[in-house]
């Protein structure tokens, strides 16, 4: 199954281009309950295998219970991608999606 280019953001990490996507709205479950956090599919740009399903604990916008909004940068995905390559992700092999919580997703936004 292939991520949609519509919505996609092209990303180089170490000489390898990637295409990453956020859901543009959010499931019930991200927005519904007061924990909903943002999930991203990443994979690669020219002939796509398996799809990384990044689980981060960014609080989703759409989410009630979110205060402060913290932003998925590029550096973060090339991050990730990074973390998930080293995890086991073999983004050329076809097969199932690779599910993984990338540890370097929280950032501590300062209270206001």
């Amino acid at each position: 199954m292939a991520t949609r280019k519509t919505g996609s953001r092209r990303i180089v990490v170490d000489g390898v281009e990637y295409r990453w996507r956020i859901r543009k709205r959010g499931t019930y479950s991200q927005t519904g309950y007061g924990c909903g956090n943002v999930h991203l599919t990443v994979e690669l740009a020219e002939q796509p295998g398996a799809i990384l399903m990044l689980y981060t604990d960014r609080p989703h916008p759409a989410d009630w219970s979110t205060k402060v909004v913290v932003p998925v940068l590029p550096s973060d995905v090339a991050a990730w991608v990074r973390e998930a390559l080293a995890a086991g992700w073999m983004p050329a092999q076809p097969g199932s999606e690779f599910a993984h919580s990338p540890v370097s997703s929280v950032k501590n936004p300062d209270p206001a």
